[in-house]
């Protein structure tokens, strides 16, 4: 299965980082808000019911208390005390006013009935019935002899209309309060009734300016009867027909809860007011009671969106940003994500580590090998430096180069010390042996002598060399430490290899930058053992009256460095150093005699010169005598050295000059024809290098001397030139001169061409085509 890339990981993981808490944000917030929405509405309904109730109860109690004056009044106590017929007009005028005191648009009291059962009377607004014949007697003398004490009830209106004016009825229901009489008394004969149309709630009810359309205002009288309810055709009807049977085991007097009212959910909010157990509630649809949270919902989850698409920009961004330096570090590994996916690493980290690891062993192992030619170039100096191939100016700082300097720094005396193995005819060992006999010899003198006290041990020609050194300056005593570390040498050596070795060594010399001497001291003390025999150790000043070595003043490497100026034909450098040879020669006191063998030796070397580079002697040299012979002719060190100058050196570096330029020249052309030829195809210096069989660098080298360009630079001319001819002699396309002339597209011709000559070639080929 193809494993996630970091980056896919780290972009999911930003992904979620921002996503999770814009969501939780979002979540958190709508239903906070919906939840604090909800209380703060539940809170209005309940003050809503409770001013409600306050206004119905204000009502009613007036009604209670101007039907308490009514029954209490004087007019009224008569009246009930005796019988009223039509005859009896001032009392029924009296009743009559009692009456329609009450009935005041504040009170909403529709009629007044006063009933009189012992007399049998009726009044009401219509006039004075005979109460028995009254059409619903049976039902107002069932009020006026029922137990139950309620005050107000429910009844229809038809049992308070006589028969002639039944469609006068405004509602089909009225609110009734009962006022039995004699209200002190167990039996009652009569009641007065004060009606309010049940019609009339619901003006109370709207009559506040905090009532909303989607409120559903429903009041229930103690009996469980329906008193005020949003559909009409339900009032008077039980509770339950509204889906409201359970209502009266709601214990508490103010509460709020949720049910289902005809397959729809509402919010109900309820009270039971003290004063005639009605209960008043608002019922209020769930789902418009969440429609502002819907729109909170809504715009919550459009500014979420919103900040999901711009934490998935950043997250995207900004994983990728993070992941670049890993990327950067994959590319340089030759490495892409997604192989690193496709393969059975982990992740990018493992490959990284993994190359991260190889990188560390390739190190060490370079480091390893480094350290091993860095000891292969600090024995091979050494070598150069015993044999005096390094200025004595430079030998002190190569050796500390090569971390010798703790050393010499120390060092005040010192000796080279040569050892060699003698004859081993008559051993166990064979000639073929020797190599590894001396190698244990070498290794034999690191281990007895101390590394504080020696530089590294070196074979040249079969001789073991070691630079010995020691922080005293008393000549007797530094002598006779060397001399025991000799005889200690020899006498190991005898012991473990059964070999005799030979030892020689130099005068003591306080500056390093007599190596050199003292290595040719060393040898010449081993020549002794021609007369002294085998197993012998031979100090140098033994025999040389405590003078240092001479045959070492001449400077081989100055004239190297002028034999090599003469071969690259620098005449400026090559006099310099001619000039330095002669005095580090005739520095040295010899007898004249003696400056013979040097001049001779550099006369000879810049023959050998002359026949390598295949000058004939003629060339040089048009007189009879050889040219020895009149370097010996000379006496003064200033004709010596212009004659070599003038004699030998500057006609060599002439005739090699010439053929060099001649060379350069010839090889300029070959390289010139192979531009006039391939111009037209991917030319590049190598390649002519390959054709020419010579090396890229010589030929950049020969062609700038040549013809002062260098040859990217003069192709591009050769090329421009072409394009120039082109464009004033033919209709080519532009875009076809550019991709003859091996441009990947013609903008970059176009603004090469421009750089060059300052106008775009469609310019030029129009100014030519114009002449």
């Amino acid at each position: 299965m193809k494993s996630l890339t970091f980056l896919s990981k780290l972009t999911i993981y930003g992904f979620l980082l921002s996503t999770l808490p814009v969501l939780f944000i979002g979540i958190f917030s709508y239903f906070t808000s919906s939840n604090e929405i909800q209380s703060h509405v539940n809170r209005g309904k309940q003050q809503l019911i409770r001013q409600i109730n306050s206004n119905v109860e204000q009502k009613l109690m007036t009604v209670n208390q101007t039907l308490n004056q009514v029954i209490h009044s004087t007019v009224f106590q008569k009246a009930m005390k005796q019988k009223m017929t039509e005859n009896d007009f001032a009392l029924y005028n009296d009743l009559q006013n009692e009456i329609r005191y009450m009935q005041s648009f504040d009170t909403k009291v529709e009629d007044v009935i006063l009933m009189n059962e012992r007399y049998n009377w009726m009044v009401k607004n219509s006039g004075l019935y005979p109460f028995e014949q009254y059409q619903h007697y049976a039902e107002l003398s069932g009020i006026i002899h029922s137990s139950d004490n309620t005050d107000w009830m429910l009844t229809p209106t038809t049992w308070f209309y006589s028969e002639e004016n039944t469609n006068m009825a405004s509602c089909d229901y009225s609110i009734s309060l009962i006022k039995k009489w004699p209200s002190a008394g167990l039996e009652h004969y009569g009641a007065a009734i004060a009606n309010i149309p049940v019609c009339s709630l619901q003006q109370m009810v709207q009559l506040d300016d905090k009532t909303d359309e989607s409120d559903s205002i429903i009041i229930i009288d103690s009996k469980g009867l329906l008193l005020l309810h949003p559909d009409a055709k339900l009032i008077g009807h039980p509770a339950a027909d509204a889906g409201l049977a359970d209502f009266g085991a709601w214990s508490a007097t103010d509460g709020q809860l949720r049910m289902m009212l005809n397959g729809s959910n509402f919010a109900i909010t309820y009270h039971r007011s003290d004063l005639n157990n009605w209960t008043y509630l608002s019922a209020t649809s769930i789902a418009s009671l969440t429609s502002e949270s819907n729109k909170i919902g809504m715009y919550t989850a459009t500014v979420c969106f919103i900040m999901l698409i711009i934490s998935i920009i950043v997250a995207w961004l900004s994983s990728r940003r993070m992941y670049s330096p890993i990327e950067r570090l994959l590319s340089q590994l030759r490495m892409r994500s997604n192989e690193v996916a496709s393969g059975r690493r982990a992740n990018e980290f493992q490959v990284i580590g993994e190359q991260m690891q190889h990188l560390f062993q390739s190190n060490e192992r370079l480091q390893d090998e480094a350290n091993q030619h860095l000891q292969q170039v600090k024995l091979f100096d050494l070598m150069r430096a015993y044999q005096g191939a390094i200025k004595q100016s430079e030998v002190a700082d190569r050796l500390i180069r090569f971390g010798y300097g703790h050393q010499l720094s120390k060092w005040k005396t010192m000796v080279v010390m040569n050892v060699q193995i003698d004859s081993i005819d008559g051993t166990r060992y064979k000639k073929s042996d020797m190599e590894l006999l001396q190698f244990a010899v070498h290794n034999m003198l690191q281990e007895l002598i101390p590394v504080e006290d020696r530089l590294d041990p070196v074979f040249i020609d079969g001789t073991i060399v070691t630079l010995i050194g020691s922080e005293t300056d008393q000549q007797k005593l530094f002598k006779d430490s060397l001399n025991d570390l000799a005889v200690r040498v020899q006498e190991h050596i005898a012991t473990v290899l059964s070999l005799n070795i030979s030892i020689g060594h130099s005068l003591p010399f306080h500056s390093v930058s007599s190596i050199g001497i003292a290595y040719r001291e060393g040898l010449e003390a081993l020549k002794h053992r021609i007369h002294l025999g085998e197993g012998i150790i031979v100090p140098y000043e033994s025999f040389s009256s405590g003078k240092h070595y001479l045959n070492l003043t001449y400077p081989t490497h100055l004239e190297n460095e002028l034999i090599d100026a003469i071969k690259l034909t620098e005449p400026d450098k090559a006099k310099p150093l001619l000039n330095q040879l002669m005095k580090a020669i005739f520095t040295i006191e010899l007898p004249p005699q003696e400056y013979q063998i040097p001049m001779s030796r550099l006369l000879n070397n810049l023959l050998i010169v002359m026949q390598e580079s295949g000058i004939s002697l003629k060339s040089i040299h048009q007189g009879n005598d050889s040219l020895f012979e009149e370097m010996l002719d000379l006496h003064i060190v200033a004709e010596i050295e212009d004659w070599f100058w003038t004699t030998v050196i500057k006609p060599i570096i002439g005739i090699l000059n010439d053929r060099q330029n001649t060379q350069y020249h010839n090889l300029s052309e070959k390289m010139i024809e192979l531009v006039r030829r391939y111009y037209d195809t991917d030319l590049t210096l190598e390649q002519c290098a390959a054709t020419l069989h010579y090396n890229a660098n010589y030929l950049s080298g020969v062609f700038r001397k040549e013809t002062n360009y260098s040859f990217s630079e003069y192709l591009a001319m050769y090329r421009l030139n072409m394009a120039k001819k082109w464009l004033a002699e033919t209709s080519m396309p532009i875009k076809d001169i550019a991709a003859k002339l091996q441009y990947n597209n013609p903008q970059n011709f176009i603004r090469s061409f421009r750089k060059s000559e300052g106008i775009t070639p469609g310019q030029y080929r129009e100014k030519h085509l114009a002449v």
